[in-house]
């Protein structure tokens, strides 16, 4: 049983699907493709920290929350993925994870810890999904490869009342190294939307998936 996340963090995380907490800083970053993102800018790192929402029209936010916590079918359907698996590094189970990013770049890795909740709020029904990098895990560093140590997600799902899902999405990373403006700007503005139209597509295809293994 995961001790890595409190409730509070669970119970923010699926209150913004409600009402949206943009005080502070937070700005409208971009809109497409049915997607708003906004970004607050953090003062330490000088990165943006985002958060999404948006709808997936054609599944349900359980078949989302399958399809996102399923590592291995993401390495057929995510394109940027070099490795990604859990296992236990040191008697605490963990996740490794592998980007590629366009050369010149280094690839980026991640070893995190997540957690899942399916919830019950006053008979709605809500998936929340939290990850945060894990800078104790023992897992060594590869060559030519940064490692990304300030990393967080949280995900939270609902029905849109239809055959859809709403979708809450906040992140923050630091990749580190000399990351070129364009390349932060375009992941942001076309990576995210990019995803969840990708997420949607392996939603609609995870079944057969399922029926092959």
């Amino acid at each position: 049983m995961s001790l890595q996340f409190t409730d509070e963090e669970f119970q923010s995380a699926w209150r913004e699907l409600d009402e949206p907490q943009l005080e502070g800083g937070w700005e409208l970053f971009t809109e497409t493709m049915g997607v708003k993102i906004y970004r607050l800018y953090d003062q330490e790192t000088g990165l943006y920290e985002y958060k999404v929402f948006g709808v997936l029209s054609t599944c349900t936010p359980e078949l989302c929350a399958d399809v996102y916590m399923d590592l291995t079918y993401r390495k057929h359907w995510d394109g940027y993925v070099k490795e990604l698996y859990e296992k236990d590094f040191g008697g605490q189970s963990a996740i490794y994870w592998e980007v590629k990013y366009p050369f010149p770049l280094s690839n980026r890795d991640y070893v995190y810890v997540r957690e899942r909740r399916d919830l019950d709020v006053g008979g709605r029904k809500i998936w929340v999904i939290l990850a945060s990098s894990s800078p104790g895990t023992p897992c060594a560093e590869k060559s030519g490869v940064l490692r990304v140590k300030d990393y967080k997600q949280s995900v939270a799902l609902e029905s849109d009342s239809g055959c859809g899902t709403k979708v809450f999405m906040n992140y923050f990373d630091n990749p580190g190294g000399m990351i070129p403006t364009w390349l932060v700007n375009w992941a942001a503005k076309s990576g995210v939307p990019g995803f969840l139209s990708d997420m949607q597509k392996a939603c609609s295809n995870y079944k057969s998936y399922c029926q092959k293994k």
